[in-house]
């Protein structure tokens, strides 16, 4: 069931670290020469762990101030400025970047930065395909949409390219989505499909809707009126129906007439 819930309820959790991506970066700055002079591995170049991570924030890169009338307010980190590493971290450079500017990399620009790292950037497409390439790798999950958490939530499962007849669910995938998206997310939802599996969509946008191969529509109206099956079948198929509101709009969209 792939839904809009939150990927994570911590503002440690972000893109990069949701789909693993994070790993390869962390093993990048950790094999540089300059990391290795200093004693740096992958593991300080983490903002989860102590030892490269700001100590003061603990990575997180605020201070949280507690209000007990009201909402905790949030305060940039004076010891790192925001930053979450110490110095000896921040000085090692890849490319030019230091990795809390590679953290603030929109995802299409990160594709750019990181090119010729295969495993890496193959991750980084996944985001860029269903529309997410506006993200910052390091943003924090709790900034993300409904709708952006699910849509990370599917590039987790095209990650895994070994799936094979898995039946996923989604409620509503379009909610929210500019017209570029959605056709993002309906060429997304065909590769889960090309890959051996099958795809179920509750929708009601019907440029999903006529791309389905078998569409089954429940009315023929709303609430207590509703819930009984209308027509089931191909776009073609559900269009023939005189019944149903769906097959009634669908057809201009197929080029059928009458």
């Amino acid at each position: 069931m792939i839904d809009q819930q939150p990927i994570g309820r911590s503002p440690r959790s972000n893109p990069i670290t949701y789909l693993k991506a994070f790993d390869d970066v962390r093993a990048l700055f950790g094999s540089l020469p300059e990391a290795r002079r200093n004693g740096l591995g992958p593991a300080h170049f983490s903002f989860n762990t102590s030892g490269g991570r700001c100590e003061y924030c603990l990575g997180t890169g605020y201070e949280k101030l507690e209000m007990y009338f009201f909402e905790d307010l949030y305060a940039t980190c004076d010891r790192c400025n925001g930053h979450r590493f110490n110095p000896h971290v921040l000085s090692v450079r890849y490319r030019g970047k230091n990795i809390h500017e590679v953290l603030n990399l929109t995802v299409d620009d990160a594709q750019a930065f990181f090119s010729g790292t295969t495993r890496l950037t193959r991750k980084l497409w996944l985001l860029s395909s269903i529309g997410l390439g506006y993200l910052r790798l390091g943003q924090s999950a709790t900034t993300l949409s409904g709708g952006e958490a699910q849509r990370l939530k599917i590039a987790a499962e095209l990650k895994d390219t070994s799936a094979r007849d898995l039946l996923y669910i989604l409620d509503e995938p379009t909610t929210g989505l500019h017209l570029d998206d959605i056709r993002k997310l309906i060429a997304v939802l065909g590769k889960l499909v090309d890959a051996g599996n099958t795809v179920v969509v509750v929708e009601h946008n019907l440029d999903v809707i006529k791309c389905a191969d078998w569409i089954v529509d429940l009315g023929p109206e709303g609430g207590d009126d509703g819930g009984r099956l209308v027509a089931q079948g191909t776009p073609e198929q559900v269009v023939q129906v005189p019944e149903s509101h769906t097959g009634r709009f669908l057809k201009p969209l197929l080029g059928k007439t009458g």
